[in-house]
């Protein structure tokens, strides 16, 4: 699906297809993965990588155009599997226009809008901020659901919530790698940010993402670390409250 964007007032607002700057396609159907190739002129296998969910976030300099692959958390709506996985962006920067390529309808641009967008690399670190807010909207919904589980945990005989704990603990992990690997592309676009066309400005505010940044790296760390201490413990009282059961039945 297409859609496509322009900046008006210091803000990126939809638009028709022939004035759009930016052109977003959300799970692209082979006829548009076509267009982004003969049309727009984008190697085939950037715009794949850009739908791989197993891509590494890279910054990439090709001769029409800069490739960004960035990690963001995928669309979370299933309260029973527990399991937050993350997916791939592929932004595509020329000089006039940029085109985002991922595999799920994103809200990118329908939030509010706190920063002044002026030109395109302006859009680039909009994304970027977005992400890292994604990552951390999403922490707080799992260490919300952990201690939930943890309350069933005590008072459960069974491995149900126990294993729930689990897939939020291999959640966390995926997590943490998106977010290391996020990092290394934003020190990336940082250290060539004179080869970008940043300005001061630009790179004032890459630095603020860095630090945003580190702090969700931070604290996935920590999450992913208090969770796994947790988990031999709850363990631990599973079997413990089966062997009380046992007793009592004895």
């Amino acid at each position: 699906m297409l859609t496509c964007y322009n900046i008006e007032n210091n803000r990126i607002v939809e638009c028709a297809k022939e004035d759009a700057i930016l052109s977003f396609y959300a799970e692209p159907s082979a006829e548009e993965i076509n267009e982004l190739v003969s049309t727009h002129h984008l190697h085939e296998y950037d715009v794949h990588s850009s739908l791989d969910l197993n891509e590494l976030s890279r910054l990439d300099f090709d001769d029409d155009y800069t490739l960004v692959i960035i990690k963001n958390p995928r669309n979370y709506s299933a309260p029973v599997n527990l399991l937050f996985e993350v997916n791939s962006i592929g932004i595509f920067l020329f000089k006039k226009k940029m085109i985002v390529v991922t595999d799920e309808n994103l809200q990118l641009f329908e939030k509010k809008q706190t920063l002044k967008i002026k030109t395109l690399n302006d859009i680039l670190i909009k994304i970027l901020y977005t992400t890292i807010m994604h990552f951390v909207e999403h922490l707080k919904v799992m260490d919300m659901i952990a201690e939930e589980l943890e309350q069933k945990i005590n008072q459960s005989m069974g491995n149900k919530y126990l294993l729930m704990m689990f897939k939020l603990e291999k959640s966390l992990v995926y997590y943490l790698d998106g977010v290391n690997s996020n990092a290394k592309v934003i020190d990336k676009i940082k250290t060539t940010a004179a080869k970008l066309g940043f300005t001061e400005d630009n790179v004032e505010l890459i630095e603020d993402i860095q630090i945003e940044n580190q702090q969700c790296q931070k604290q996935t760390e920590i999450y992913l670390s208090i969770l796994t201490g947790l988990m031999d413990a709850r363990g631990s009282i599973v079997g413990n409250n089966l062997s009380v059961l046992i007793k009592r039945l004895t």
